[in-house]
């Protein structure tokens, strides 16, 4: 099995970090605290370079600093960033990085998931909803949904992205619940609350681009592509070269969200600006990848995209060539 992205917690102060980042030439890990210190990062296959450190526990911030020629041509200065797959961004999308643990005491042993045909959501915007503008502030209103006959709860997108306040779609962090939300413990505490409830979760992710403010992937690898224009700039590189290892990144932060904060349904943000003419299209792996894991994990997870064109190849099986995803938005109704 490989190792995660990011900094993966190992328990008895060891930590893993593994970041994808072919464009530099050397990666350091510096710890910014609890005690200051800079390593070097063991440079393995593909454009990975990682090392296992000790002394390391949740709460240490971190930040990876690159060096090479396309930070500096001369080669005499390196640029310091946060881990694209941080999983924690206390200080917002350009402070350090925090390793959390994935240790969560979940209550939702006896959840196995709604079928599809019973779901009836309700989209929330977590900042707005209520005044405090957090997940645990939303845990008091489930027996309201419950009593409208709401069924499953969307949470607009939670990604890390800039300021307190934010639609969520200028994301730059993918794996990263929003800090003034309430981070990775916050979310986690409000899918615990709605599964203790019978209600299932969605949760809106973007795949077709990412904000501007805080978008440091490009400093990391070719992550986006000139070769395909949205109308955010340039598409992200699902189908040039190096894409496998960017479908990695995004499939993983899919995989992520399910395994460890336990959300029932991806709903997948703008499906007709991911532009990928592969032949197998990262849509089509990303339902497949979510299949898997719902069997292994013996609960029903869903993928359901939103697609402005109603292609119907989205939820066509993949047999007939397909993608195979669950469902999609009708979005000649939403515009209606």
């Amino acid at each position: 099995m490989k190792p995660l992205l990011g900094a993966g917690y190992l328990g008895d102060g060891r930590c893993r970090f593994l970041v994808w980042a072919p464009l530099a030439k050397a990666v350091d890990l510096r710890i910014v605290t609890p005690r200051e210190r800079i390593v070097r990062l063991n440079k393995i296959r593909k454009g990975y370079p990682q090392i296992i450190l000790d002394d390391v526990d949740p709460g240490a911030h971190y930040l990876y600093r690159l060096h090479g020629p396309h930070i500096d041509p001369m080669g005499g200065s390196a640029a310091e960033r946060p881990d694209p797959a941080s999983r924690f961004q206390p200080q917002g999308v350009h402070g350090p990085s925090r390793v959390v643990s994935p240790d969560f005491e979940w209550e939702d042993g006896n959840w196995f998931g709604l079928p599809l045909s019973q779901y009836i959501i309700y989209e929330l915007h977590v900042g707005t909803f209520t005044a405090q503008g957090t997940f645990d502030a939303v845990i008091p209103h489930l027996d309201r949904f419950i009593n409208m006959g709401i069924t499953a709860v969307e949470l607009m997108p939670v990604a890390q992205f800039p300021g307190n306040r934010n639609w969520g779609y200028d994301g730059t962090y993918p794996f990263a619940a929003q800090n003034s939300y309430g981070g990775p413990q916050g979310l986690k505490r409000l899918v615990n609350a709605c599964h203790q409830k019978g209600l299932a979760v969605v949760l809106d992710v973007v795949y077709n681009h990412l904000g501007p403010e805080g978008n440091y992937l490009r400093d990391f690898g070719p992550y986006f592509t000139d070769f395909y224009q949205t109308p955010w700039g340039e598409a992200v590189n699902f189908d040039g070269p190096y894409s496998d290892e960017v479908r990695r990144f995004f499939i993983e932060n899919a995989l992520y969200w399910v395994r460890e904060c336990h959300i029932d349904a991806l709903r997948v943000d703008a499906v007709h600006a991911i532009l990928d003419f592969s032949a197998q299209p990262f849509l089509q792996q990303l339902g497949m990848e979510i299949h898997r894991k719902a069997e292994r994990l013996n609960r029903r997870i869903y993928c359901i995209a939103e697609s402005a064109l109603n292609d119907i190849r989205v939820i066509r099986s993949r047999e007939f060539g397909g993608f195979g995803l669950d469902a999609q938005w009708n979005d000649d109704f939403h515009h209606a």
